[in-house]
């Protein structure tokens, strides 16, 4: 058992589920702190049955910490996750910022756990639209290897934060109120439209024409299922849902995969639910998925364009799976890694 845990950005969505889950689960720790900036520093969140205010978070804010789970921006975690770890903590980060560094372990504990030990002090936990794909590929690729990817998303406006659940909503008003709204998070309108960017063209050299969001979907998978000669080509795109995201990914396998063995490999699999029954309309969608802490499977059909080739729709809540639930699983496996 931990003596002591912090989690940083205590009080953002994502945060905000990350304490429900570390309680829920009853989490092995004696001591539990919140840290956040000063903006949200003094707030009193409850846990366990007691109020604690959240702390403005400091290099001594970190003393006597063994764990930090945290949930904030990349530059927030530029910033202080070497402050950290540099006092001992071990952190999993839930930021895009450390994910593709080749020293930094990339985690999803159905995937790849044994990966969580070679930390250097930061485990990472993988973007949410890569983890669900990456969840359902790796089935496949330990049982027929996977060579190819094609995945199209569409992602909630809640994984760009508590802005951009206000733009869908805020905007969604607007427009049956017959008046303008300025967008807080979102470059175009995203009630009753889709954006398909999601992300800069900061990796423009390299990927040209790819966005960020798609970049990282291309390198974590390559990362966590440890085999860089996948192709995968993906477009995201950002719909105007409020949570969970969607994916349509064609995939082919070295040698033939039927159907069958396909749902069989994934009902098998913990942390995948297959929903599939076309003739009785069901199928994951973001209405009934939203909550979950797993990732769900159907429109599962071989694809007709090329001779090893199967396609499936996927359906995973971006804030649970995607983000907070693999966070807290991850600090769960290292929990028992150390203690046993």
């Amino acid at each position: 058992m931990f003596n002591k845990i912090a989690v940083l950005g205590a009080t953002g969505a994502v945060g905000t589920i990350i304490r429900e889950l570390l309680e829920k689960r009853n989490f092995p720790t004696k001591e539990i702190k919140f840290l956040a900036t000063k903006r949200s520093a003094g707030k009193v969140l409850p846990y366990a049955g007691r109020d604690i205010v959240v702390e403005e978070v400091s290099p001594e804010a970190f003393d006597d910490v063994q764990l930090v789970i945290s949930s904030t921006p990349d530059d927030t975690a530029a910033q202080w996750v070497p402050v950290a770890v540099a006092h001992g903590c071990i952190v999993v980060d839930e930021s895009a910022y450390f994910r593709m560094k080749e020293d930094v372990p990339l985690v999803i504990p159905e995937v790849n756990p044994d990966d969580i030990m070679k930390h250097k002090g930061i485990i990472a936990s993988p973007n949410c639209s890569t983890t669900q794909m990456v969840q359902a590929l790796e089935p496949l690729h330990r049982a027929a290897k996977v060579t190819r990817v094609n995945v199209c998303t569409y992602q909630a406006t809640s994984g760009a934060g508590v802005g951009g659940s206000r733009d869908l909503y805020g905007a969604a008003k607007a427009y049956f109120d017959g008046v303008e709204y300025q967008n807080e998070v979102f470059p175009h309108p995203i009630a009753f439209n889709v954006i398909p960017q999601i992300g800069s063209q900061k990796y423009r050299d390299t990927y040209p024409g790819y966005t960020s969001e798609e970049v990282k979907m291309i390198v974590e998978t390559w990362k966590m299922l440890g085999d860089n000669t996948i192709k995968i080509n993906p477009t995201c795109v950002r719909v105007p849902v409020s949570n969970c995201h969607s994916e349509v990914v064609s995939v082919e396998t070295a040698r033939n995969v039927s159907v069958e063995e396909a749902i069989e490999l994934w009902s098998n699999t913990p942390g995948l639910v297959v929903m599939d029954d076309l003739d009785k309309g069901v199928y994951p969608m973001p209405c009934i998925c939203s909550g979950s802490d797993d990732t769900f499977i159907g429109r599962i059909r071989k694809d007709v364009s090329c001779e090893n080739g199967l396609v499936f729709w996927c359906v995973s809540d971006n804030l649970r799976k995607g983000a907070a639930t693999n966070a807290v699983q991850i600090a769960e496996l290292l929990a028992k890694k150390i203690f046993g």
